[in-house]
């Protein structure tokens, strides 16, 4: 039964796998970046330019790239794992070699005519690499601590050298989406709390040796956003009024002030949200919201439907990506947590957090179409 399901679903071509494709995914991904496009364009002051028109590139390009990720068997994706993670992980450490310096952080490659961020690929690289690893082990492994050493340095490897850049976002949301592929791996609760209690053990250390002044002023001004009205605090104090003043129904399409007057900081990136509650109100971010939210049922349902161990991971661990993605930008410009610089996902303007989100989202279409095909725990994809 097996050997026949497996011809069956690699007995599929192109277009039978594009037939197969979630297009109603497809078609909430088109209209989230749509919004996106409108509030770059807002952003800009009434134009495509410098920025809704680029982003509107990228997104066709990643959809494409989108396509040709969905179509490719997923057994590809199981054999080649480890070396995705290992040729991001080589780019991770060109940064520090010879990255370039932006806003203040070393976390660029400039390849010419495009700049890349591997800490953003990375997010991806893990979700694969975790996913292989997982893939083959069993519960009675699992249980074993010895067995959980190599995808815990598979995590903490890469973490530090992002840490570094410095990108403390970036690093959150790897850690944070490692930690629930483990839990979704079957490890046990009572591992996770020993973990978490040696972290709030070094916390001091970390505070002390690994935060950059600016971070440590950032958790402050969360703590007491009043304290320095004019310096730190000042991106959060902005964000709000302008969340407060757009009112159940907003100012209305480029009508919103604390962005067009430039009171809002970073209005094209990190608190593009703002600036949509600004003009379109409550209204307008739920709507948003509900897009995401649907973004989201549709990604776990995928991943539970997958009949094999590593499509279940690589869409689990995709679709908490993605959520970790909206809950921390939009947590951070309420002033829910502190500011740490997460883009929000298919509106915030960038070009390798659009690209990441792009590609992950591939690999979920992959799950979903190869949803039926039978892989072995001990299967590496060789057999293909």
């Amino acid at each position: 039964m097996r050997h026949s399901n497996v011809f069956a679903q690699s007995q599929m071509s192109v277009g039978q796998k594009l037939i197969h494709m979630h297009w109603f995914f497809i078609l909430l991904l088109s209209l989230t970046a749509v919004i996106g496009f409108a509030m770059l364009y807002s952003a800009a002051g009434a134009s495509f330019d410098p920025w809704a028109s680029r982003q509107m590139v990228r997104f066709v390009l990643g959809l494409m790239g989108l396509m040709v990720l969905a179509v490719t068997d997923i057994r590809l994706w199981l054999r080649y794992s480890y070396g995705i993670y290992f040729v991001v992980l080589a780019l991770l450490i060109a940064v520090e070699v010879a990255g370039f310096v932006g806003m203040g952080a070393q976390r660029w490659i400039s390849f010419g005519i495009f700049n890349i961020q591997p800490s953003e690929l990375m997010k991806i690289a893990v979700v694969l690499a975790l996913a292989r690893y997982f893939h083959g082990g069993s519960l009675e492994e699992i249980e074993r601590p010895t067995y959980l050493v190599p995808p815990i340095l598979l995590v903490i490897v890469p973490a530090v050298l992002i840490v570094r850049q410095p990108d403390l976002g970036t690093t959150l949301m790897i850690l944070l989406a490692s930690a629930g592929m483990f839990f979704a791996a079957g490890v046990r609760m009572w591992k996770f709390a020993l973990v978490g209690a040696m972290g709030l053990a070094a916390a001091p250390v970390a505070w002390f040796y690994v935060l950059r002044d600016y971070q440590r002023s950032r958790i402050l001004t969360f703590i007491n956003p009043e304290d320095d009205t004019l310096g730190a605090s000042y991106h959060i104090i902005q964000s709000k009024i302008a969340l407060g003043s757009g009112g159940l129904f907003g100012k209305g399409f480029l009508q919103g002030t604390q962005g067009h007057l430039n009171f809002l900081p970073e209005k094209q990136t990190d608190f593009i949200f703002t600036m949509l509650a600004e003009e379109f109100g409550l209204t307008g971010g739920l709507i948003l919201l509900a897009l995401y939210t649907m973004l989201l049922v549709y990604g776990f349902s995928i991943s539970i439907s997958s009949r094999n161990h590593f499509g279940r991971l690589v869409g689990m661990g995709v679709t908490l990506t993605f959520f970790l993605y909206v809950f921390i930008n939009i947590a951070m410009v309420m002033g829910l947590i502190p500011v740490v610089g997460v883009p929000l996902p298919l509106v915030s303007y960038g070009g390798t957090a659009m690209l990441t989100i792009l590609l992950g989202f591939g690999l979920l279409m992959s799950v979903h179409i190869h949803r039926d095909l039978v892989i072995g725990r001990r299967d590496s994809g060789d057999d293909l």
